[in-house]
């Protein structure tokens, strides 16, 4: 896991945006097209949730969960949505068939809380801003990607949250957050992404 010094070196301070065709692939994506910052990734009337899609795939390839953030060996990688459900069937059209390592790509929707201990990535629902801070609590230290969209919840706690900025998607990871849930981001994945701390943070320490 990268220092906060070393994430903070690394950051790139406008996020990412692509199409969706250039990210979702057959079993690989390129970092090069990963990374390129001015790509078009425009906010079409779906609020750009084939863009989000596409980011929440290459979440999953360009970071890394530990073994013990699986129930067993043949446990899928599983994409969870906790709340009302934004996506639809896309997240399961698009991602249908795909792997992450060895493991297959599940997709599943939550009723409760204490269901996210056992996914991977768990994108939290705008229907949930008023449980954001039990949600964390519940999954403090988990290996949990905790995503969402609602305005502030990186700060307050999650560990990357999607904007719209100039009608493009991108996105802003909390370090402090990322080093909670034990797990290994890519450098280039934080060179590209919006850097924050959670609210309150002292530069000091």
């Amino acid at each position: 896991m990268l220092s906060g010094s070393k994430f903070l070196a690394r950051r790139g301070r406008r996020g990412i945006s692509l199409p969706a065709s250039l990210l979702i692939l057959p079993l690989v994506v390129s970092l090069s097209g990963l990374m390129t910052p001015r790509a078009s990734g425009q906010v079409n009337g779906t609020s750009g949730y084939e863009v989000k899609t596409a980011f929440l795939f290459n979440f999953a390839k360009f970071i890394d969960w530990p073994a013990s953030g699986f129930a067993t060996p043949q446990s899928p990688f599983t994409i969870c949505i906790l709340g009302q459900d934004p996506f639809g069937n896309m997240l399961d059209d698009t991602l249908n068939g795909k792997i992450i390592g060895d493991r297959p790509l599940a997709v599943r929707r939550l009723k409760d809380k204490a269901e996210a201990q056992h996914c991977q990535i768990v994108f939290i629902s705008s229907s949930e801003s008023v449980h954001i801070a039990e949600i964390f609590v519940s999954l403090h230290k988990s290996n949990v990607l905790l995503v969402g969209e609602t305005n502030g919840f990186a700060v307050s706690g999650g560990t990357i949250e999607f904007t719209i900025e100039e009608n493009h998607v991108r996105f802003t990871i909390n370090i402090d957050a990322a080093d909670r849930s034990g797990l290994k981001f890519s450098s280039k994945l934080l060179a590209v992404a919006k850097i924050v701390h959670d609210e309150g943070h002292s530069k000091g320490g």
